[in-house]
Formats: structure tokens, sequence, C-alpha cells
């Protein structure tokens, strides 16, 4: 198993930064890649943004490109998702993600975010 501890999430106005952080322990031999998703209420779950453990490259969503940053501290299985420029669409419990060989799919519990206009 692998347990996933997510950090950073609050309340922030239009405009601002958030950093988030999420921890990878347990089974992470074999991690394949790290993520961020995020779910709106009322909405589903969509990708935020991706980065592949071995090579380092990273996958955004359109929504965030140019906005939000993905990086990785590959000893301490830590991604990182700085957040940038901030809009009121983009409050949302943010999910972090764990992919394994298999492929196996790992989810943190959530952070929220919020942005007040």
């Amino acid at each position: 198993q692998v347990q996933l501890v997510e950090s950073g999430g609050g309340l922030v106005q239009a405009g601002g930064s958030l950093r988030l952080s999420c921890e990878a322990s347990g089974r992470t031999a074999g991690n394949l890649a790290m993520g961020w998703y995020r779910q709106a209420q009322g909405k589903e779950r969509e990708f935020v943004a991706r980065i592949r453990w071995s090579g380092g490259s990273t996958d955004y969503a359109d929504s965030v490109k140019g906005r939000f940053a993905i990086s990785r501290h590959r000893t301490k299985d830590t991604v990182y998702l700085q957040m940038n420029s901030l809009k009121p669409e983009d409050t949302a419990v943010y999910y972090c993600n764990f992919v394994r060989v298999g492929p196996v799919d790992y989810w943190g519990r959530g952070t929220q975010v919020t942005v007040s206009s």
C-alpha cells in the first residue's frame, strides 16, 4: 500500500498563490508518476497536472497551463503543485495521485483550495 498526505490548501484571494505538497510513504518502489486532480462541488474529478517520476516530464490541463507548475523531490517521494494567478474557478478539493507499476492508482484524502473573488 501507498499512503499519501497532502498539505498546503487554504483560502486565497483571486490572483494569489498557493503551494500544495503531497508526500508518499509505504510501498513507493515502482513509482511511475505522481500528480494532482481536483473536484469542484457538483462536478466530476478532473485532471490537473502530472509528473513522470523517472524522467520528470510533465503534463497539464489546458485550464492551468502557464499558471500552475508541478515538481518533485525524488528522494522524499514528494510532489508539489505551485499555483499562481488563482481564479475562483480553481476552487475545489485537490487530490494527490500516485501511479505505481501495474498500473495501480493511489489517492490522497484531498485538500481544500478556495479562491475568493
